[in-house]
């Protein structure tokens, strides 16, 4: 009964906050996106997970996927080997998770799929610890960046590793697409579809202007196949995410890493967004005794 209410409170929440314009629908999204998931797709995501981690399988492994969105990298690191607990606030993202899970998996022991926030620590503490926590571009749009991050580290086993994302502090130009996250989420829909075009034109005007000055194929969509060969992923789903995606906080790397070595953990491997407005990748190790 009482599990049954926290589900019912979760799912109460998150209605509410999404009414008030305080909350993306990630899962309709990542809805449209799994159509189209394809082998290739799924690869390319195995391949982003060894090379980050370091690790060319994930066999006898635990893997926690906080925020498992489509639920493609829960499926990748299954695939590899790991035994996969996944769990995410948005209804229809858990089921977008929950139909790979049938797709691929069903009927699997080895892969939960459940709903809950990272922000319910009695939740996320009964999970225990896992060798792998992941949670790629999630945290920061909790509404509690720091809280979260500080309820995550507390699920790595030691020597266990820590694969987070979290969007680049730009100072006034993050201030700046603040707002407009705001308004998209507060906006009827023909006007968020018109915000969503708006930016991607923009990105691609300035993106051919630069590679103009720098004698480079100038023509559109030239970068685009990149999305994909990165992480598997769509660039127009990446658009439509980037632009709702709220609430949205930031941080520096250098705030990130303190954070997180003030908790013994060491910084194994980072990929910055080059100063831009995207995420910075950290992979950190636990090195302090079991908390």
């Amino acid at each position: 009964m009482a599990e049954n209410q926290d589900r019912d409170d979760v799912a109460a929440a998150h209605k509410s906050e999404v009414q008030r314009g305080e909350r993306f629908e990630f899962g309709q999204n990542w809805r449209e996106f799994l159509q189209t998931l394809d082998e290739e797709r799924i690869a390319i995501a195995e391949s982003s997970l060894k090379e980050m981690l370091g690790k060319e399988s994930l066999e006898g492994l635990s893997f926690l996927d906080i925020g498992s969105g489509s639920g493609l990298f829960s499926l990748a690191a299954r695939r590899l080997g790991a035994r996969v607990h996944s769990f995410d606030y948005d209804p229809e993202s858990v089921a977008c998770t929950q139909e790979l899970r049938q797709r691929y998996f069903p009927e699997d022991d080895d892969w939960v799929v459940e709903r809950a926030s990272v922000l319910n620590r009695d939740y996320v503490d009964s999970l225990g610890t896992f060798d792998i926590v992941y949670s790629w571009g999630v945290l920061h749009q909790t509404g509690e960046m720091w809280q979260s991050l500080g309820i995550v580290s507390a699920r790595v086993k030691e020597a266990g590793q820590l694969f987070i994302s979290i969007y680049n502090d730009q100072g006034g130009a993050s201030n700046r697409w603040r707002m407009i996250k705001r308004l998209y989420n507060r906006s009827p829909d023909f006007i968020r579809t018109l915000i969503v075009l708006a930016v991607g034109v923009y990105w691609e005007t300035r993106s051919f202007l630069i590679r103009l000055v720098r004698l480079q194929n100038p023509l559109p969509f030239s970068d685009w196949g990149k999305k994909k060969q990165t992480r598997g992923m769509s660039v127009w789903h990446d658009l439509v995410d980037w632009v709702g995606g709220y609430p949205h906080e930031v941080a520096k790397p250098e705030e990130v890493f303190d954070f997180f070595s003030e908790r013994g953990f060491t910084l194994l491997r980072l990929a910055t967004d080059g100063g831009g407005h995207g995420c910075n990748e950290y992979v950190f190790l636990n090195k302090s005794p079991q908390r």
